[in-house]
C-alpha cells in the first residue's frame, strides 16, 4: 500500500479520538494507509452505510475500527455497542485478539460468541451489552431464536454492524440468512444501522453495495483500495503424466463398452504426482507456504508425500495437512506452526486457508492444478508477500495427458494448463468472479419464516411478507410463490395457524426449530454413492443437474445413470460407451463464462506466455495446434454426422442449461466442460439451436422435468415443486444466456456458417 501523509498532516487522524491517537503512535506508524484515510470520515458520524475493500494485510480492521470507536468514544452515555458479524469461528477468535489489543486501553470489551465461548462470558455480555460482540451468522440466528423477547434491550445501544469477508456471503444461502438477520436486527433496535462491509476480493462493487443495503445502493460508501504496491511473481509448470500401468482387470460384458475389460489405472512411482511433489520440496523447505490441491484426497496425498520426502533427506517434517475433516486440534496445531514462522512450515490445505485467519507471513501459495475461480485464486494469493518490499508468489502446477487418437477435447486443448493461465491473466487485470447475486434461496425463506415465528411467538403472513420480503431480502419471490409455501409449509406440518390467522410452529416445525442444527442455513454437499450392478464404486459429490440417461465420469472411465434415489444419494450406473475419460472431470467449481472467453484469447495467440516453464510452453503449443486443426479459430462445431461437439466458449452454468435444452427438444446432450457432445450432425445442431433460441427461459417446469438432483439447499425438501424449480435455476443456470448462445449461433449459421466473431461476455 502506498505511504500516504503522516499522521501529523492528516484531517482524518485528528478526527480520531485522543485515546485511539495514542494507540495508533504506539504502533510505530508514521502514516495512516489509503483505506484507513478514507474510512475515518465515512464512519466516524454513523450516518451511512460503507464497503472498505482492499487488499489482504491492507488494514481493514484498523480502518473500520479506528473510527467506530472513535465513536463509541466520543458518546459513552449510553455506552455504545458495534456487532460484528463473521463465517468462522477461528476468525473471530482471531479478530478477538486483534481488537481486545485495540480496545484495552479504550476499556471497551470485546466480546467472542460461537459454542466455544463458556457461557459465563455471554452471560456477562448479555446483562451489560455493551462493547465489540463478535458473532457468527448462525449463532446470531440463535440469538433470535432463543432470546426473542430480550432482544430490544440487546441492541437498543447499537451503532454499527460489520461484516467482515463480506465476499464470502454474496450470492449463497447464508448470505440470504444474513441479510434477513441484518434487517431483523434494525427491526428490533428500532433504527437504521451503519452497516460496514469488509472484504479484499469484490468482484462487483454495485452487486456489493445491493447485498449490503439491498434497493438502496446510494446509501453505500464505497471505499476502494486497488493500489497494494507489491509486485507479483509467478511461475506455471507443466508436467505430462506417464502412461498408466494395468493393475487388475474386472470383466464388464461386452454390451456395455467398447472394450472387453475394464482397466483400474494408476499412476506409476515415477509419475507426475512424484515429481511434482519432489519440485515442492526442493523448492519450498525451509520456508512458510500454503499448498492448495483441489480435493481432500491430493492433500491427503501431497502432505504424506512431502513428509516421507523430508524424512529420506533426514530433515524434520515441514508439511502439514489441513482440511474440514481434520479435528479442530490437528487444524490448530499446524496454524500455529504457520503463525510461528520458526522452525518454517508449509500447510497442504483446502480453502480452510483461504479466508484471513491470521497464520504469519507466508512466502509462496501454491496451486496444484487449475484454480477453482480468480476470486478464490486471489484471497489465496493475498496470504502472499505482507512484509514491505516482499512479493507475492505463485507456484502453479499443471498435469496434462500425453496425446492419442482417442484423447478428448479437453486433453487436446490442454484445459487445466490453458485455465490456469487464463485466470492468472484475468487476476493480474485485477477482473474477478462477481457473485451470482439473483438467487431466490427459497430454503433460506423456509428457515427464516420459522425463525421469526420462533422469535416472535407467532407471526402473521402481512408480518412475514413485509419483515422478509418487502424490505428487499428475498425481493424476487413473487405473492404467489409466497403464499403457495405458506400452504405447503402447512401441509408438511411446519406452521399451523390459529383462528386469529397467526403462524405458530407446526409439528414438525417445532421440533426443527429446538434442534442445534436448525441455526445453519446451509449444509455441507453431500456426496452420492454409485452403484453398478449392486457393487459400490465409490462417492462423488454432484453439483451439476443430474437426469437418468446422461453420462458422467468418475475414476477415469465414464458411466451412464440408469436411475437416481435422491434420499438414500446413490446413482446406479452402467458403463458407458465412449473413448478415454478427460483428465479435467469438472467436478470442481463453475466456470464463468469470462474465463472461458479468456481461454480462447490464449488459445487464438501466437506468442509465448512470459511465466510459464519450458514444458508447459510445449503443452500450450500443442493445446494451439489443436485449436487449429480442429477449425475452432472460426467456428463453433466440430465433428461427424452422429456425434457433433459444440464448443460455447461459455461457462458452466451456461453450458448446463443448453445440456437440458437440447434434451428438452430431444437432442441427446452432455457437457465434458468445454464441449457439449450432441447426438446427430452440425446441421441437426444447428436446427437444434434455433429450436432452443425459441424456448422460454420462464418455462422453468418444462425445462427442468427431466432433472432428478433438484434439492441443493437445506430447506428445498419443504418448497413446493414450482418454487423449488425456479429456485434451482436461478442459483445454478443460465437460461438466459443459453438462449442468447443459440440465437447468436442460429443466426450466424443462417447467414452462412458457425463464423465466430469474439464477444464480451458480461
Amino acid at each position: 500500500m502506498s505511504s500516504q501523509a503522516s499522521n501529523s498532516d492528516s484531517s482524518s487522524f485528528e478526527r480520531l479520538h485522543p485515546v485511539v491517537q495514542q494507540w495508533v503512535w504506539a504502533q510505530g506508524w508514521t502514516a495512516l494507509r489509503d483505506a484507513q484515510e478514507r474510512a475515518i470520515p465515512a464512519l466516524v458520524d454513523a450516518d451511512q452505510d460503507v464497503i472498505i475493500a482492499a487488499s489482504t494485510a491492507a488494514g481493514k480492521t484498523e480502518a473500520a475500527f479506528l473510527p467506530i470507536l472513535t465513536n463509541l468514544m466520543n458518546h459513552v452515555d449510553p455506552p455504545g455497542a458495534v456487532l460484528y458479524i463473521s463465517p468462522l469461528k477461528a476468525l473471530i477468535n482471531d479478530q478477538w485478539g486483534r481488537l481486545s489489543h485495540l480496545c484495552e486501553q479504550l476499556e471497551i470489551p470485546v466480546v467472542a460468541w460461537h459454542g466455544d465461548v463458556p457461557a459465563s462470558k455471554k452471560h456477562k455480555f448479555l446483562k451489560a451489552p455493551n462493547g465489540v460482540l463478535l458473532i457468527t451468522p448462525e449463532s446470531l440466528e440463535a440469538l433470535f431464536v432463543n432470546r426473542g423477547s430480550s432482544m430490544m434491550g440487546l441492541y437498543q445501544n447499537l451503532r454499527y454492524v460489520v461484516v467482515d469477508e463480506l465476499h464470502a456471503f454474496i450470492g449463497s444461502e447464508r448470505g440470504k440468512q444474513l441479510q434477513s438477520l441484518m434487517q431483523r436486527v434494525e427491526l428490533v433496535a428500532g433504527k437504521t444501522l451503519p452497516r460496514v462491509g469488509l472484504s479484499a476480493t469484490l468482484g462487483d462493487m454495485s452487486l456489493a453495495s445491493e447485498f449490503l443495503r439491498p434497493g438502496h445502493t446510494h446509501r453505500v460508501c464505497v471505499i476502494e483500495s486497488k493500489s497494494s504496491g507489491q509486485n507479483l511473481q509467478v511461475q506455471v509448470r507443466g508436467y505430462m503424466m506417464p502412461p498408466m500401468q494395468k493393475l487388475r482387470e474386472v470383466q464388464i460384458p461386452a454390451a456395455e463398452t467398447d472394450s472387453d475389460t475394464d482397466v483400474e489405472e494408476v499412476e506409476d512411482e515415477s509419475g507426475s504426482r512424484h515429481a511434482i511433489a519432489a519440485h515442492m520440496h526442493k523448492v519450498l523447505c525451509g520456508s512458510n507456504n500454503l499448498i492448495f490441491p483441489n480435493s481432500r484426497q491430493e492433500v491427503e496425498w501431497y502432505a504424506d508425500r512431502l513428509r516421507r520426502l523430508c524424512e529420506i533427506s533426514g530433515t524434520p517434517n515441514e508439511f502439514l495437512p489441513h482440511h474440514g475433516s481434520l479435528s479442530k486440534d490437528l487444524r490448530e496445531d499446524a496454524e500455529r506452526a504457520l503463525k510461528a514462522g520458526t522452525p518454517p512450515a508449509s500447510a497442504v490445505c483446502t480453502t480452510t486457508l483461504e479466508l484471513g485467519i491470521d497464520i504469519g507471513n507466508i512466502k509462496t501459495v501454491v496451486q496444484i492444478g487449475s484454480p477453482p475461480s480468480v476470486a478464490s485464486l486471489r484471497q489465496r494469493l493475498g496470504r502472499s508477500g505482507r512484509r514491505n518490499g516482499e512479493p507475492a508468489t505463485l507456484r502453479a502446477y499443471c498435469q496434462e495427458r500425453e496425446l492419442t487418437d482417442q484423447s478428448v477435447l479437453s486433453d487436446l486443448l490442454r484445459q487445466n494448463l490453458v485455465q490456469t493461465i487464463a485466470m492468472i491473466r484475468l487476476l493480474v487485470s485485477n477482473w474477478f468472479e462477481p457473485p451470482r447475486a439473483e438467487g431466490l434461496h427459497a430454503s433460506t425463506l423456509v428457515q427464516q419464516i420459522l425463525s421469526v415465528i420462533a422469535q416472535q411467538g407467532g407471526a402473521s403472513a402481512a408480518q412475514l411478507w413485509g419483515g422478509l420480503i418487502e424490505t428487499g431480502t428475498f425481493k424476487n419471490i413473487s405473492k404467489p410463490d409466497f403464499f403457495a409455501l405458506l400452504k405447503g409449509l402447512g401441509e408438511k406440518k411446519l406452521i399451523v395457524q390459529d383462528s386469529s390467522g397467526l403462524m405458530l410452529p407446526g409439528e414438525v416445525g417445532e421440533r426443527l426449530i429446538n434442534h442445534y442444527e436448525f441455526y445453519s442455513a446451509f449444509t455441507s454437499d453431500e456426496e452420492f454413492r454409485l452403484v453398478r450392478e449392486g457393487k459400490p464404486l465409490g462417492s462423488i459429490p454432484v453439483s451439476r443437474p443430474l437426469m437418468k440417461g446422461q453420462r458422467i465420469i468418475f475414476g477415469g472411465r465414464r458411466w451412464q445413470v440408469l436411475d437416481v434415489d435422491i434420499e438414500k444419494k446413490v446413482i446406479v450406473v452402467k458403463a458407458a460407451r465412449g473413448g478415454q475419460s478427460p483428465q479435467f472431470d469438472g467436478l470442481g467449481a463453475m466456470v464463468h463464462d469470462h474465463v472461458r472467453e479468456e481461454m480462447r484469447a490464449v488459445l487464438s495467440e501466437t506468442t509465448p506466455c512470459p511465466f510459464i516453464d519450458g514444458k508447459a510452453q510445449e503443452l500450450l503449443s500443442e493445446a494451439r495446434k489443436s485449436f487449429n486443426s480442429l477449425g475452432l479459430v472460426d467456428q463453433f462445431t466440430y465433428g461427424s454426422e452422429s456425434r457433433t461437439h459444440l464448443v460455447t466458449w461459455r461457462g458452466d452454468q451456461t453450458n448446463d442449461a443448453l445440456v437440458l435444452m437440447f434434451n428438452h427438444i430431444g437432442l441427446a446432450c452432455e457437457s465434458s466442460g468445454l464441449a457439449l457432445t450432441i447426438s446427430g450432425s452440425q446441421k441437426d445442431v444447428a436446427d437444434g439451436l434455433a429450436k432452443v433460441a425459441a424456448l422460454d427461459p420462464e418455462d422453468v417446469e418444462g425445462l427442468l422435468a427431466g432433472v432428478e438432483n433438484l434439492i441443493k439447499e437445506k430447506w428445498d425438501w419443504a418448497l413446493p415443486r414450482p418454487l423449488l424449480m425456479k429456485s434451482y435455476a436461478s442459483s445454478q443456470l443460465n437460461l438466459l444466456g443459453a438462449i442468447e448462445f443459440a440465437k447468436l449461433f442460429a443466426t450466424r449459421w443462417l447467414h452462412g456458417g458457425s463464423a465466430f466473431e469474439r464477444t464480451t461476455v458480461h
